[in-house]
């Protein structure tokens, strides 16, 4: 078969590098915000009367720069992560500042800018997801994208070595292929050094056995009322105030009368989803939990964007509420059973009760991701 030429390849592992990126951005953010508020937001470069001023800008420029010369000068996957974090940190400085880009106003402090600040990471969240998602089914990959991500295995073998997992993984990618570099291939992994898995940390311990014991109570019957309970009451809460302004024209005296409106409109749909699903809770759990989802996801990928916009980066708190109350009922519904439960109590452990085990497990993860985290 002819190779392509100028085509891309798909890497099965890009999802931790773009997760990296966005992680590395947020924190970026948030510490720069914080620290200008706590520091009177100086300015570098210049005092008093003078107009030279240094933007956090420029820096993050700079080091995006850094970014892309550590990616094109170096190989392997450690060249990755470093770039995917120097380049995650100078994308936070950068994008902190696209207010001053946008309007003629004194611009860090635009409002809108915090909308799209969040709106962006967003995307950049949801992309992760998705790629995710297409490593995750082999399916997805043809014979050439195979061979070129255990090609590029053998590269990160031959210079700091592969463990057995990552050289099974590996393997896996070209096993019962008859192509001849495939099979160049399965030699060149099967002799690259042997490297012996990571220790895990204390802390990686700990954090594993706290993560375990916060999803068997995030499955318990109390804590998923008590998220359904929140849910609805922040959306027809929301939806309540905000159509109470809207009528009562408090709204058109708000700094962001277009945001509050878009705020109003996103909880009405969010209340609307949350008691959809609370009607169906007791004939058809699933799908109750994914309205519950849906009302959620509805909240956090559009109505924070404006809630951004109108309340600033106040509203991290918010957000903070809601992506605590999607991993409980995302958590729950991945204990569910497949089909209908037989009754309405099914598989609804109480707190501090043992919980049933699921008959259906969740799906592995592909083992060319796991390896690189």
């Amino acid at each position: 078969m002819k190779p392509r030429s100028r085509s891309f390849v798909h890497a099965t592992d890009a999802a931790v590098y773009v997760n990296a990126f966005a992680l590395t951005g947020i924190g970026t953010v948030l510490a720069t915000r914080a620290f200008l508020a706590m520091a009177g937001y100086p300015k570098l470069g210049g005092s008093g009367d003078s107009r030279l001023h240094i933007a956090h800008m420029l820096w993050g420029g700079l080091l995006m720069m850094a970014a892309i010369l550590l990616a094109l000068g170096f190989l392997g996957r450690a060249a990755r992560l470093a770039g995917a974090v120097v380049g995650g940190v100078g994308f936070g400085l950068f994008i902190d500042e696209v207010g001053k880009q946008i309007t003629d106003e004194p611009g860090y402090f635009y409002r809108p800018a915090a909308g799209i600040i969040y709106a962006s990471f967003a995307l950049l969240l949801l992309l992760t997801h998705l790629i995710r998602g297409r490593a995750a089914d082999p399916s997805a990959l043809d014979a050439r994208q195979r061979t070129a991500n255990a090609a590029d295995h053998a590269l990160t073998g031959v210079t700091t070595g592969l463990t057995a997992e990552q050289r099974r993984a590996a393997i896996r990618l070209v096993e019962g292929s008859d192509r001849e570099v495939d099979a160049a291939l399965v030699r060149l992994l099967t002799v690259v050094p042997e490297r012996p898995p990571a220790t895990p940390a204390r802390w990686r311990t700990w954090a594993d056995g706290a993560g375990r014991a916060l999803r068997w109570l995030a499955r318990t019957r109390v804590v998923l009322g008590a998220a359904v309970l929140c849910l609805l009451t922040e959306a027809l809460l929301f939806a309540v105030w905000m159509s109470m302004d809207l009528f009562g024209g408090q709204l058109a005296r708000e700094p962001q009368p277009g945001a509050h409106l878009a705020v109003a409109l996103t909880e009405v749909a969010s209340a609307a989803l949350g008691l959809a699903g609370l009607i169906r809770l007791h004939g058809d759990r699933r799908a109750a939990l994914r309205l519950f989802q849906a009302a959620l996801l509805v909240d956090i990928l559009v109505g924070q964007i404006f809630k951004f916009t109108a309340d600033q980066f106040a509203a991290v708190i918010e957000l903070g509420i809601d992506l605590g109350l999607l991993w409980v009922v995302s958590a729950f519904l991945a204990a569910q059973p497949a089909t209908r439960s037989a009754g309405p109590e099914a598989a609804l452990p109480e707190a501090g009760e043992a919980p049933a085990v699921s008959v259906v497990r969740e799906a592995p993860s592909s083992p060319v991701v796991s390896e690189a985290r």
